[in-house]
């Protein structure tokens, strides 16, 4: 029940547009391996928005994109409202003018439901920080505890691809563990606070402390043992002594307060990185996402060009490039399923009806919204009417199907 077996699939694509080109986003898609002289050379043509009467139907990324939508399968996105515009806006429609349209669509195009792992990440695992790679190798390490324990666990299986399609295929190394994570204490290079609480450093790869998740991990656990352990032994003093619980609020300090008030009212979240400044800063630096590569002036307003959007689709940044090669669109696909399908094993456990339902029933059609408590509902309103050029795509689809 438990068991996947996974293909994935990196697609080169080349927008036949014109396009604006930041440097900063070249830089950070060449640092990660893309290769833009396969893009302008093979890269698969696509323009925006609605179809043209004069393209090849049977080619086209925008045939690919309706056989996903005629699939009617789960999508799974992870922090994905970016990538569902973007998604709708370069292979399927012009975008509709307001929000309860947009959500519209998307509820009809995708009947058995949109998944954000980064909301699971969140609001079902309450993983203490929810960027992709983070959230990935904490699925990673609980699912091999319960291997090792001989409970239920996740597998996943990959292909034996033929000797003729080697040139086709690019071996990633998915190793539990970095080779740099078992060093010395007297070597240890501390860790960069905001990289674990966000997985974006303003520094990169000139950053002179460590952005290796594992030695995050591990901190992060150690320091929540160690925080359940005090709450535990003052537990028990309050119910050795009687004391009144205001007593031990006062003992208690400012962030250990912050800490079960988000324990109450949402996920947890790293105190330490939670200063006036940082909360200002990462809502400057990273608008909506996390961890991506734009400007330090960007607001949320400000539209993002061509390039930017190409570097969000080949990467969040999760690390300094020096530390991988295994960034790539695709791979944050798998991380992305691999994290999904641990969550659903957690949730329906041992109930062998689990499949006649949503995967998630509290994460079926939620986006992540960053900086906010509650998130996006893909659905359709009583007051909301689909766009025509929805209406019209969807009529293509079935027909042609």
């Amino acid at each position: 029940d438990n068991t996947y077996l996974c293909q994935i699939y990196n697609l080169t694509l080349l927008c036949m547009e014109d396009y604006i080109v930041e440097p900063q986003s070249v830089q950070f898609l060449v640092q990660h391996g893309f290769d833009f002289n396969k893009q302008y050379s093979q890269g698969i043509p696509y323009h925006k928005g609605n179809d043209k009467g004069n393209e090849n139907q049977s080619q086209s990324v925008r045939t690919f994109f309706l056989e996903l939508i005629r699939a009617k399968k789960p999508l799974i996105l992870h922090n994905g409202l970016i990538d569902l515009v973007f998604l709708y806006q370069c292979f399927y429609a012009h975008l509709p003018d307001n929000l309860g349209t947009f959500t519209a669509d998307l509820s009809e195009m995708f009947p058995a439901g949109i998944y954000d792992t980064k909301y699971a990440s969140e609001f079902e695992t309450r993983f203490v920080a929810s960027y992709l790679e983070y959230a990935y190798k904490k699925c990673k390490r609980e699912n091999c505890k319960l291997k090792d324990s001989s409970s239920q666990h996740l597998t996943v299986e990959f292909c034996n691809y033929p000797a003729n399609m080697s040139r086709y295929i690019d071996y990633r190394h998915c190793s539990l563990e970095e080779e740099s994570h078992n060093v010395g204490e007297g070597n240890k290079v501390p860790v960069c606070e905001k990289f674990s609480a966000y997985g974006w450093c303003p520094k990169g790869v000139k950053c002179p402390q460590s952005h290796n998740i594992d030695l995050i991990i591990d901190e992060d656990d150690k320091l929540w043992e160690e925080k359940r352990k005090k709450r535990k032994h003052k537990w028990k003093r309050r119910k050795n002594t009687e004391e009144p619980a205001k007593v031990f609020e006062q003992e208690s300090s400012g962030k250990e307060k912050e800490l079960a008030q988000n324990g109450e009212e949402g996920p947890p979240r790293k105190q330490s990185c939670y200063e006036p400044g940082a909360a200002v800063e990462l809502a400057e630096i990273t608008p909506s996402t996390e961890g991506r590569p734009l400007e330090e002036n960007s607001t949320d307003t400000e539209p993002k060009t061509e390039a930017a959007c190409a570097a969000e689709k080949e990467k969040e940044t999760h690390g300094p490039p020096s530390q991988g090669g295994t960034h790539r669109a695709g791979f944050d696909a798998f991380m992305t399923g691999y994290i999904m399908a641990y969550v659903w094993m957690l949730k329906k456990g041992k109930n062998t009806d689990a499949g006649e339902r949503p995967w998630l029933p509290d994460c079926h059609n939620k986006l992540y919204l960053s900086g906010k408590s509650v998130p996006l509902q893909i659905v359709k309103s009583l007051f909301s009417k689909s766009s025509k050029a929805h209406s019209q795509k969807m009529k293509l689809a079935w027909a042609s199907g």
